[in-house]
């Protein structure tokens, strides 16, 4: 005989609404565990491709442009151009490899290679299942990010000791564009669906959020959008740590990071829970 659900008894998942909140436990971590036991066998190739990029600008730009350049005004003083565009590469570069693979690789577990389908033959929920992807793509791009701060420090760009504590902000970052990113991969038909997501979103972001220069110099309106940006939330957070002083209105700006993953997750979930209703 049939009953009705009880009130403590969660709705089956082919009832209940895209929209309904996360239902989350730990059982995201073996998802996670299995992401890095497989990442572990090409930590160095990986390596080499998220943090390639990012060097290029520093060294391109922070030398050659910053021969040119000289010093820029940044939180009350002028300082070498290369440590303002260092401050910025690192936030640019947890952005970018946090995108890369919960675009690319988390689409390829996904639809390519069915991981998610043997994943979800288990107890695990997709609900974890997302979590752990958005978790795993942050742990990456603190991990590509840790590596191009070991290089700044290697250098002597900027050795203030207030840049450690850094860290825990590029993880932020990189949870953050993890979770926007996911939002792509639940509607993605191809690989090339993500052009829209780097070309739209990534690229104007990565002009427009001070990783190259001030913000100051943009007209009003545009300092008032970026504003909401979180590339700015995480430069304005890593920016004056790189200059061993305090971020101004450091809540303001871990409260736009944490928002922006907030509701890509959530957003990225109900997509994902749509498409696997197919």
């Amino acid at each position: 005989m049939n009953h009705p659900l009880t009130p403590s008894e969660p709705p089956p998942s082919h009832l209940a609404s895209p929209w309904a909140p996360p239902r989350l436990s730990m059982r995201w971590w073996p998802v996670f565990a299995r992401n890095l036991r497989v990442w572990r066998k090409l930590v160095i190739p990986s390596l080499l491709a998220n943090i390639g990029e990012p060097l290029l600008w520093l060294v391109a730009f922070g030398y050659g442009l910053g021969a040119m350049i000289g010093r820029v005004p940044t939180h009350g003083q002028d300082v070498p151009y290369i440590l303002f565009l260092a401050s910025g590469s690192v936030c640019m570069s947890a952005m970018n490899a946090a995108s890369f693979e919960a675009l690319y690789s988390a689409f390829s577990r996904m639809h390519v290679q069915k991981t998610w389908d043997g994943i979800l033959n288990t107890p695990v929920q997709l609900d974890d299942v997302v979590l752990a992807e958005m978790l795993w793509a942050g742990f990456k791009a603190l991990f590509s990010a840790t590596v191009i701060l070991a290089v700044i420090w290697a250098l002597g760009i900027s050795r203030a000791p207030r840049t450690l504590l850094a860290l825990p902000v590029l993880l932020a970052t990189g949870i953050t564009f993890a979770s926007l990113a996911l939002v792509f991969n639940a509607k993605a038909s191809g690989y090339d669906f993500f052009t829209y997501y780097f070309a739209v979103f990534l690229s104007p972001m990565m002009f427009l959020s001070g990783v190259f220069f001030p913000r100051e110099q943009l007209p009003a309106f545009a300092q008032a959008i970026t504003d909401w940006l979180p590339l700015t939330a995480a430069v304005e957070l890593v920016r004056p740590l790189f200059l061993n002083q305090w971020p101004a209105q450091p809540w303001r700006h871990a409260a736009v990071l944490a928002a922006h993953a907030l509701v890509g997750y959530w957003v990225a979930l109900a997509f994902t829970r749509q498409r696997f209703r197919r």
